[in-house]
């Protein structure tokens, strides 16, 4: 169990540094294109979150396949501990989103 909330907490953190450090690094690129940076951020973070989700899972086939083996064989372990990782990597690229939305401002369209 312990190994566990581990690997949930690092699949949390991978997601929001994904979404953080991407954002950042990218918004350089529009100030020095001259577009604005805080539109540039919240347009960055919610491309990024499906990249994040992929970045902290390591591969989403290995994920879909020990899903896919726990449906077929029966083993609800295995899907409901699959399903936590993907849960856990959601909730860090989101959390890492809504501190991108408040470091902008709130929503900007």
């Amino acid at each position: 169990m312990t190994k566990l909330l581990d690997t949930l907490t690092l699949n949390a953190f991978i997601s929001f540094g994904v979404i953080i450090g991407g954002t950042f690094i990218g918004s350089l690129g529009a100030v020095f294109t001259g577009q604005a940076p805080g539109y540039s951020m919240v347009e960055l973070a919610g491309k990024l979150k499906i990249w994040a989700l992929v970045a902290a899972l390591g591969g989403t086939f290995d994920t879909f396949r020990a899903i896919e083996a726990g449906f077929l064989g029966l083993q609800v372990n295995t899907v409901v501990k699959q399903l936590l990782l993907i849960l856990s990597s959601f909730l860090g690229a989101h959390g890492g989103y809504l501190l991108i939305l408040q470091l902008a401002g709130g929503r900007i369209k």
